[in-house]
Formats: structure tokens, C-alpha cells, sequence
């Protein structure tokens, strides 16, 4: 029997349309699809700065400026891109990176942190986030996929996921094939019967159309897709769309 699971068909008039009838299992991202990510890393950032400032005051006056440890991160991506996959251990090493440059004890950056990655597990869902997701876990085996660092179980919402598969702990990150496979082998299913959920068009829906996956593209803000001749098999700009898509 020929596997069909890496066909991929030109946008246009002869784009894939959404099979229902062929979807088996979910996967979806975290990160602005289920919760907006840049006021969780604000807050999270805020809380590392007040511990700077009680336990590293000197660093405290480095990271009062936003951009210090986005530019440290920018330069370990650089000197070292074993760490690209993984954003615990890139921010852990940003944060040792600022406190050496501030002339305090880079034995801090772990119990430093420990404080923003506690922190980052506290998100604020999408209205839409929750409702979807029990839906779909009443239906489907859900898989997480992600390229960062939230841990469903820490968050609350470990319950509606089969499993949750990181780049950082399997190694690659989307847009590589092989971790949405590895979604697929989670959840008992091949690549072809898999739907793919995501927000970003190039990491989850592109990768994901390659892959062999089905996608549905999840875009909020009504942003242009500019990957043809790839088109995702469906774009919703909310999850209780998808969900009555696949009803």
C-alpha cells in the first residue's frame, strides 16, 4: 500500500483541504497559540530583576536595562549553538553571562534562574485555549510540541496531553521533520495522521507541511502566508473554528 503521509500538494486551486476523516492524533504548540508568550516572559523578567536587585546588585543594574540579557542571549546563540535547541540552558547562561560581566558570583545563576523559570510556567490562557483543548483531548491523543521551555504539567494543564515532547530534551527543534515525527510516535499514529496546530508559519506550519503532517495554521492576527507553493491545509484564526472544523 503507498504511504501518503509525505505528499504535499501546491497552494492554489489544487491545495489540500483539511481531511477530517484522516486525522488520528493532535499535536500543538504552546506558545502564542495556547497563551501570549511576550507578557509571560515581561513578568518573568521582571521577577528575575527584583531577585537581581536583592541578591546581585550589581547584575541588578545590567538587567534594568531590557535589552541586557536579550543581548547575552544573542551572543551565547552565537558562541554556542549547542545551545540553540535548548532556551532553559540558554537563559541559565545568559544570566551566569551577566553576572560575570556585573562582578558578581556566577554561582547565582542557578537559584536566579530557578525564579524566572517559576515564574514563566504562570501564563495567561487564550479565551479560546482551554475550551479547544478539552474538546480536543475528549476526541484525540494530544501531543505538546515545542521549541521552549513551558512544562504543561507545572502550568495546569497536563491532563489534556498524551505527552509533551521539548527540542530541549529531544535534541532538535521545529522546523526539523523528526521532532513532528516524534509527535506522531507519541501518539501511537503515522505523520500523515497527525493534525498539526501552531501559530508561527515558518517553525510549526511549514515544518510541519514538509514533515508530512496535516496543518492547520493558527493566525491570529490575520498575517499573509508567504510560503508557497506550500499552503497549510486550514488557517483559523481561533481554536473553536478548528474544533468545528473537525466535528
Amino acid at each position: 500500500m503507498k504511504d501518503d503521509s509525505l505528499s504535499l500538494e501546491p497552494a492554489g486551486s489544487g491545495a489540500a483541504a483539511l481531511e477530517p476523516s484522516r486525522v488520528r492524533a493532535i499535536s500543538i504548540d504552546l506558545d502564542d497559540t495556547l497563551w501570549p508568550i511576550a507578557p509571560t516572559i515581561e513578568r518573568a523578567e521582571a521577577a528575575l530583576l527584583a531577585w537581581f536587585r536583592e541578591h546581585a546588585p550589581a547584575a541588578a543594574i545590567l538587567a534594568a536595562n531590557p535589552q541586557s540579557l536579550r543581548e547575552a542571549r544573542h551572543f551565547l546563540q552565537i558562541k554556542r549553538p549547542d545551545l540553540s535547541h535548548d532556551l532553559s540552558a540558554l537563559r541559565r547562561e545568559s544570566i551566569r553571562f551577566v553576572l560575570l560581566k556585573a562582578g558578581d558570583d556566577p554561582e547565582l545563576a542557578e537559584e536566579a534562574f530557578d525564579v524566572f523559570f517559576a515564574e514563566r510556567q504562570r501564563v495567561e490562557l487564550f479565551d479560546d485555549a482551554l475550551p479547544a483543548l478539552e474538546w480536543l483531548a475528549g476526541r484525540y491523543p494530544v501531543v505538546a510540541l515545542s521549541n521552549g521551555n513551558a512544562d504543561v504539567q507545572r502550568i495546569g494543564l497536563g491532563q489534556h496531553f498524551r505527552a509533551a515532547i521539548s527540542a530541549r530534551e529531544f535534541g532538535v527543534a521545529k522546523p526539523d521533520a523528526r521532532i513532528f515525527h516524534a509527535a506522531a510516535s507519541a501518539a501511537g499514529v503515522r505523520p500523515g495522521e497527525v493534525l498539526h496546530i501552531g501559530d508561527d508559519a515558518q517553525l510549526d506550519a511549514l515544518g510541519a507541511l514538509v514533515a508530512g503532517l496535516q496543518v492547520a495554521w493558527l493566525n491570529r492576527d490575520g498575517h499573509a502566508w508567504d510560503h508557497a507553493p506550500l499552503a497549510p491545509h486550514t488557517t483559523v484564526a481561533d481554536l473553536m473554528t478548528l474544533c468545528n472544523q473537525l466535528a
